[in-house]
């Protein structure tokens, strides 16, 4: 059981996402993510969401909104079942520039950033309950918990606030 954090850092009507391309072991290989990691011994979720935010693009965030917890129930390609769950975040405001909208930055470990323009983002290689969350977080609904399950890496069940999705 693990715990991490992800943001969602919009600019002109752009979010950051981080496109996973560098890292040989990663079960985000190739997929579109926005930009975090797993919390640090004694962290808070707000403590890894500046240092993750800091580390994988030089930015410092000024405020953030904490829009839901995601639990992830997947089988990861293997015989167990593993359970991770992750605070997803929204920012705004941040300090720090880089690069041009829609240029690509290429100075991040995990892989390359890139700032999307939003209504282009669902055209990308997402897992599919990114989509829905990523939703939810751009209609500013009010704080919500999404529990996802993927098997072999295909979304079998989603439940938003305790009550099952038809048809995702």
């Amino acid at each position: 059981m693990g715990m991490t954090t992800l943001c969602y850092i919009e600019r002109e009507g752009c979010w950051l996402m981080m496109h996973r391309v560098l890292k040989e072991k990663d079960i985000n290989k190739d997929k579109w993510i926005g930009v975090g990691g797993h919390l640090e011994h004694g962290e808070s979720p707000e403590e890894c969401l500046q240092r993750e935010v800091m580390e994988e693009t030089g930015l410092t965030l000024k405020s953030y909104r904490f829009c839901g917890i995601v639990t992830f129930v997947s089988d990861l390609g293997t015989d167990r079942e593993a359970i991770e769950y992750m605070c997803l975040y929204h920012s705004d405001e941040f300090d720090g520039d880089i690069s041009e909208k829609n240029s690509r930055i290429t100075n991040c470990s995990e892989g390359i950033l890139e700032w999307v323009p939003k209504e282009k983002v669902f055209g990308l290689n997402l897992w599919e309950g990114d989509k829905l969350f990523l939703r939810y977080m751009d209609e500013r609904r009010e704080f919500f918990s999404l529990k996802l399950e993927y098997v072999d890496g295909e979304l079998t069940r989603a439940m938003l606030d305790g009550t099952e999705i038809q048809g995702q």
